[in-house]
């Protein structure tokens, strides 16, 4: 009788053991979500900036203006890390546009505040893929334990499901260009 409970005891301990492990690393995946959220925040906040400092050169390209501003707003609304990927690949874009925009405009390359938000700009992308790549493993090694033998019985029984990893398009996995 004694070892049957110690059995049932261990099995137990087992079993809180892996659902706290499944629990914390859920809890670092929205940790890490939240710190993506962070730096796209701040990259959305940048923007407005960059937009205006290029407007008073270049008034006449209202579309270039209009997509980074779509852009910027459906990155703001963006819940999901699937929905932000895609919003956040939209404005990369818009982005780019802009910036050639400006290229051809020697004198807003050269005025102190566009190049300190470019500063910025440059240095919050930095720290958003610093926090994807933060957000992906956390995801990885929540998934792993998900399928992996005996915590998927566990994961099964508590109702764990995978998560999505934050994953960029085909053309947007290669390096972006800001030239100035």
């Amino acid at each position: 009788m004694e070892i049957l409970l110690v059995v049932i005891a261990l099995a137990a301990v087992f079993l809180i053991s892996i659902y706290n492990s499944l629990a914390t690393l859920k809890v670092k995946i929205k940790e890490a979500w939240s710190q993506i959220d962070v730096q796209l925040k701040r990259r959305i906040d940048l923007i407005p900036n960059l937009v205006e400092s290029v407007k008073g050169y270049a008034a006449h390209e209202k579309e270039v203006f209009e997509n980074v501003t779509k852009a910027r707003a459906a990155l703001m609304t963006a819940g999901d890390p699937k929905a932000a990927g895609e919003a956040d690949m939209q404005l990369t874009s818009a982005l780019k546009s802009l910036f050639a925009v400006a290229e051809a405009y020697p004198e807003l390359k050269a005025q102190e505040g566009f190049i300190n938000l470019q500063k910025e700009l440059s240095d919050t992308e930095d720290k958003v893929a610093y926090s994807r790549q933060f957000f992906n493993s956390v995801v990885r090694q929540y998934n792993e334990k998900i399928v992996a033998f005996p915590s998927n019985l566990i994961a099964g029984m508590f109702g764990f499901k995978q998560e999505a990893f934050f994953e960029a398009e085909a053309q947007d996995r290669e390096a972006v260009k800001v030239e100035f």
